[in-house]
């Protein structure tokens, strides 16, 4: 770019910013008119809020919030029920599928009914991932309260497990789906050894089933699209990107209806991502099943080609058979994941019964104050303006060095009186051991460095990172988080433990993990001395398969509240169901979400997934290498020059000699961007320097 054409891409880029202002002023007015229209219906004696909500756009909750008269008689009474760790009972769901994200579709009752969806925090994103990282804060927040257990008798009785439902070993072989790659882009279609050339119109589900089914009639049950995303080719005509998704998955075909699901492996309707999502089909005149999905679920795709994609698949397989030797590629890794880890139940021993799934109460209390992976960004005054460089450090395979440790067994409840009456050594053994603890925290007066422990923030599941000395703050944390701010090479924390469960230390994680390490580990290996090049891009795709089954895996056992996302014909708006949020129409359907709490998942395991998230995020503070008798981490570096955390990275103002061995958990040295750098102040700063410093690390060929 010249001087000319900067300097009128910057005048292009001034008329967008008026366009969005004007937009934005009229859009405001809009929204004051609807309130004001609202407020005229409020004052009808027959008004009622759910019939008010789908033609306003908004929740039953959005309309009670603008006219309060409205209120329903149970409504104070479903709010404060809300606010409390255990959800109200729901019926039994049918089996559903730990994706990356949260929304399928389901149709309005005279339609297709479809199964809910995990929320975003089953599937724990990599570092690399667009999920942003809030600035940070360092005021306490007092507008969101953690959950607590109830006193005496009604909180110990939450410490069982729940009657009948464990993870058992599955005493039945899973079945391979006939797969077929195709670009939409390009139309190449690879299947088994054969290349195909496909026209596939306008790039609608209804012209990609045809295509397919016409060039491979023997059938096909799933259809990884590797290039063109052709559920985003209408987003001009919708306001939000999920809005164009539904409407691509939700287009009718004629001869084909949403599948319903069937066998062990119910998978039913569609699942709506704004990236990876899945459409679901079924013909009308046979049993014939078709599953189109994305291959962003498994990992990145820098424009490779079908055939590069399919080797991935068959270079994962073979290298999982090396371990199971009936194992079977799934939909997504996170399905893959725990299919795989099921088949690590012992047969025989302490756990051949399987692994009983916690009660209620307790998972509910854990999916409320057990946090993911941190994600901060630091700014002025907290850092200087100018930065001297950004150096970016990313824990390899980070979560895979935090699995041979977990909880089993029947919890135990820790109360503050309970743990004043042990020992000092106890006491450490118990911080440190599988454990789950409410925390009051004074930062101390003398501190200058990040902040320790995660305390809740405004938003519905928001963490940041109180670090301004003499802040107070009441928070959950896990044992290996306690432990650090105890143990930190400044000076330790003040910590008054409230409440606690403690559960015996275990190793249902090991076996799978150290299985899946392995296979990472040669796939890594194949990618680096591979002499053809297409064979060794082949192995890095599948060595960051086995990453994404790991990951997502230990995210879908955290088993969140399901999330259901339905659509409902603009004629049948009294449809709607009165406790969902109104979250997008059109002429035709109105888009809606709500909550349907928990299922009874045999697999749900969320203190699994609580306690490797913890050790991860102490890990990002500090970290223990024996060999070299060294630490790692954002507590090894001078106060001030840490800039972000981001899941399993840190950005700093300087470069550290830590050391890396290839071996999960290591800082790896990703990105390296010379200064002076402004710091930046928004996640898409952050990211736009991200990408610079990887891109000079490259050119420069400093990569570890």
């Amino acid at each position: 770019m010249d001087a000319h054409s900067y300097n009128a891409a910057l005048a292009e880029l001034r008329t967008v910013r008026d366009e969005i202002r004007k937009i934005r002023k009229k859009l405001a007015g809009l929204e004051a008119g609807r309130d004001q229209k609202i407020a005229q219906l409020a004052a009808y004696t027959k008004a009622k809020a759910d019939r008010i909500a789908p033609a306003a756009g908004l929740s039953v909750a959005d309309i009670v919030s603008l006219a309060p008269a409205l209120a329903p008689d149970s409504l104070a009474e479903d709010i404060g029920a809300s606010k409390q760790p255990t959800p109200a009972a729901t019926p039994p769901v049918k089996d559903t599928e730990p994706e990356a994200a949260t929304q399928r579709t389901a149709q309005a009752p005279t339609m297709c009914s479809v199964q809910p969806q995990p929320d975003p925090a089953d599937s724990p994103d990599p570092a690399d991932s667009p999920d942003p990282a809030p600035a940070a804060s360092d005021e306490p927040d007092t507008s969101r309260t953690l959950p607590s257990i109830p006193g005496s008798e009604a909180g110990d009785a939450w410490f069982t497990h729940t009657q009948g439902l464990a993870s058992t070993r599955p005493n039945f072989t899973q079945q391979a789906r006939s797969t077929v790659f195709l670009d939409t882009t390009t139309g190449i279609l690879v299947h088994r050894q054969q290349t195909h050339h496909l026209d596939l119109g306008s790039r609608s589900a209804a012209d990609i089933l045809t295509a397919v089914f016409h060039t491979v009639p023997e059938g096909v049950e799933r259809i990884y699209i590797t290039a063109g995303d052709p559920w985003h080719r209408d987003t001009d005509r919708h306001p939000y990107l999920r809005d164009a998704v539904a409407a691509w998955l939700n287009a009718p075909i004629p001869g084909w209806r949403t599948d319903t699901g069937r066998g062990r492996d119910r998978m039913a309707g569609h699942f709506v991502h704004a990236r990876n999502p899945v459409g679901r089909y079924q013909r009308e005149s046979s049993d014939v099943h078709v599953e189109i999905r994305s291959v962003g679920e498994w990992f990145d795709v820098d424009g490779d080609d079908p055939h590069v994609i399919r080797d991935a698949f068959v270079l994962l397989w073979q290298a999982l058979r090396r371990h199971w030797p009936d194992a079977v590629i799934m939909g997504s890794p996170s399905q893959t994941g725990r299919d795989l880890w099921t088949r690590t139940i012992p047969q025989r021993g302490q756990h051949a019964e399987g692994f009983p799934v916690l009660s209620q109460e307790l998972r509910s209390l854990l999916h409320a104050t057990a946090g993911q992976g941190r994600n901060e960004l630091l700014t002025p005054p907290r850092v200087a303006e100018q930065l001297p460089q950004l150096v970016e450090y990313d824990r390899t395979f980070a979560y895979a060095k935090h699995t041979w440790k977990s909880p089993v067994g029947t919890p135990r409840r820790i109360t503050a009186t309970t743990f004043a009456t042990w020992s000092e050594k106890e006491q450490m053994r118990a911080l440190y051991g599988c454990g789950h603890w409410q925390v009051r925290v004074t930062v101390p007066d003398t501190w200058n460095h990040v902040g320790l422990l995660p305390a809740p923030a405004p938003g519905d599941r928001a963490w940041h990172y109180p670090a301004t000395p003499g802040t107070t703050f009441t928070t959950w944390a896990g044992g290996p988080e306690l432990h650090t701010t105890l143990t930190n090479p400044f000076t330790p924390w003040k910590i008054e433990i409230l409440d606690g469960i403690l559960w015996e230390d275990g190793k249902p994680l090991d076996d799978w993990a150290k299985k899946l390490k392995e296979t990472w580990t040669n796939l890594s290996a194949q990618a680096h001395f591979q002499g053809d090049a297409q064979q060794a891009r082949a192995a890095h795709l599948a060595s960051r398969a086995v990453r994404s089954i790991l990951l997502y895996g230990i995210g879908s056992f955290a088993q969140r509240p399901r999330m259901v996302t339905g659509t409902t014909p603009r004629t049948a708006e009294r449809d709607v169901p009165p406790d969902a949020e109104i979250i997008g129409f059109n002429d035709q359907l109105i888009t809606w979400q709500k909550p349907t709490g928990f299922s009874r998942d045999p697999n749900a395991h969320p203190e699994w997934a609580a306690a490797i998230w913890s050790g991860a995020r102490a890990a990002l503070l500090t970290q223990r290498h024996r060999d070299e008798g060294t630490h790692a981490g954002a507590l090894h570096t001078p106060p001030g020059s840490v800039i972000a955390f981001r899941t399993d990275a840190l950005y700093l103002t300087q470069p550290q000699n830590w050391p890396y061995h290839h071996q999960p958990g290591d800082y790896l040295l990703r990105g390296h961007l010379a200064g002076p750098v402004t710091a930046p102040t928004t996640e898409e700063e952050l990211l736009t320097l991200r990408d610079a410093g990887r891109a000079t690390l490259t050119s420069t060929g400093q990569e570890a």
